[in-house]
């Protein structure tokens, strides 16, 4: 049996890298943000990468500096130096591990977790994130989703987590706005591994949610999210397909 999305995904907006706003102190993905995500009644999307000792930690971008002011992959430095890094546009924020964030939030909102890629072309040198993860989330009590734009690690999760409800983070790939091939952009812009990847939604981009094979997909039983909402307008049109949006920038209303 593939695991559905809770219902606590499709009611609440999910704030994107966690209701964050640098003039209010809150970093994305910074637990000021997460904290605000919960306080506003609202699910959180979070990102993980890997550091040099094959830790999770909640942070979006493969290098340091456009978030910390310190350039450097955040593969390269350890857990401890990782969470030693202030976060800019923070008060007292780091990046934190998956299992401080975890703690954190101890079910009282839901949590949805991207792995970014870290095979560099979505292909299969992957392993050491999704099994940190999922070491992370052995016991965890509280609505969790898994998502990923490389299919193969959304399998890897289904093989290593096959309760928690996963899925696909998906897009038109222009190529000209991803780093990788043609080939590779061909194929993922079709979402042919969704079946094998035992994925029960996806979250498409939200600009290219016409596209014929999300429509394909949701009438197959499939939940559509979306990302990145970035206006009320936007949002109302997202919805027209999606059953919830991640978003940022304004404040999100459930529908009704």
């Amino acid at each position: 049996m593939i695991p559905r999305l809770p219902q606590a995904f499709l009611d609440a907006p999910i704030a994107h890298r966690g209701l964050h706003d640098v003039t209010d102190g809150r970093p994305e993905n910074s637990r000021a943000a997460i904290r605000a995500a919960m306080d506003a009644g609202y699910g959180i999307e979070i990102d993980l990468q890997m550091t040099s000792d094959s830790q999770a930690m909640v942070f979006h971008d493969y290098d340091m500096g456009r978030l910390t002011g310190t350039p450097g992959a955040i593969r390269l430095v350890s857990s401890d130096q990782a969470r030693a890094t202030t976060l800019l546009g923070g008060k007292d924020e780091y990046i934190p591990s998956l299992s401080e964030v975890l703690d954190m939030v101890g079910g009282r909102a839901p949590l949805l977790i991207e792995l970014k890629d870290q095979d560099g072309a979505m292909g299969t040198a992957i392993g050491p994130l999704e099994h940190a993860t999922a070491s992370a989330l052995a016991g965890y009590q509280g609505p969790v989703a898994l998502m990923s734009f490389n299919p193969n690690s959304v399998e890897l999760l289904a093989d290593l987590l096959p309760d928690v409800p996963r899925g696909i983070v998906t897009s038109a790939y222009d190529p000209a706005e991803w780093p990788l091939s043609q080939a590779v952009c061909d194929h993922l812009r079709g979402i042919p591994d969704y079946d094998r990847t035992r994925s029960s939604f996806i979250s498409h981009k939200v600009e290219d949610l016409t596209r014929p094979r999300v429509a394909e997909l949701k009438a197959r039983g499939a939940d559509i999210l979306c990302w990145t909402s970035k206006s009320t307008e936007q949002d109302r049109e997202a919805r027209r397909v999606a059953q919830n949006v991640t978003f940022e920038g304004y404040l999100a209303h459930a529908p009704g």
